[in-house]
């Protein structure tokens, strides 16, 4: 028999549906489970509707907690007013709905973002280090690496002083190699190599194109 046109039911006219993944007959099934008067019956249905969420996933059955994910789904679908027995801790809406502290954006020093903010990282472990070959061979690398990050920044040139200046500023004094008789690695020798980087990306990145280029 073909529904009229005003026993049609629109989806826009439907309730919200909390996790859309699992379909409105889950979320009809919860709702008649809060329906109920019996708390047992509750219980009841309360198993019968997570069996039937994990047949739905047979895929995540062997991941761990994934019963307890499926009793947490469970009760933010009833929107946390399903009073049945859980065999896990029910989730709370105050920390679900709980606004995530703001992520402090470690950018120390921003005139300087050519050298990224593990250099900050890699200095103050080297600050840390007692004095000694371990600890100079250390700082030597750090500052070779700041010299490779610049001229990547700059594709120029630079002086080992300037390296040498910002390595002293960004470990608050603490590293102060400026009066070195030590070298850093020449300048054209890492442009050299960051060429050799690139072409080496592009040529891989061409390759990997053609294999996925449809042959017909």
């Amino acid at each position: 028999m073909t529904a009229l046109p005003d026993q049609l039911e629109y989806n826009t006219e439907r309730e919200h549906l909390i996790i859309p993944e699992y379909g409105r007959h889950i979320q009809k099934m919860i709702n008649h489970a809060m329906a109920q008067d019996s708390k047992e019956e509750r219980n009841r249905l309360a198993k019968a509707i997570i069996s039937v969420m994990g047949n739905m996933q047979p895929h995540l059955r062997d991941v761990a907690d994934f019963q307890h994910k499926l009793w947490d789904q469970l009760f933010i679908m009833s929107g946390f007013k399903l009073d049945a027995d859980s065999p896990f801790e029910k989730p709370s809406e105050e920390i679900l709905n709980a606004t995530p502290e703001p992520l402090h954006y470690p950018q120390n020093y921003p005139k300087y973002r050519f050298y990224g903010n593990n250099i900050k990282t890699m200095i103050d472990v080297a600050s840390s280090w007692d004095t000694g070959e371990m600890k100079n061979a250390l700082i030597i690398t750090i500052a070779n690496h700041m010299k490779k990050s610049f001229l990547n920044w700059n594709k120029d040139t630079v002086e080992d002083s300037v390296i040498l200046n910002h390595l002293f500023e960004l470990s608050n004094g603490q590293i102060d190699i400026r009066n070195t008789e030590e070298k850093l690695a020449d300048s054209a020798i890492l442009i050299k190599m960051q060429r050799k980087n690139n072409n080496y990306k592009k040529s891989n990145k061409a390759k990997k194109n053609n294999r996925n280029r449809k042959r017909y």
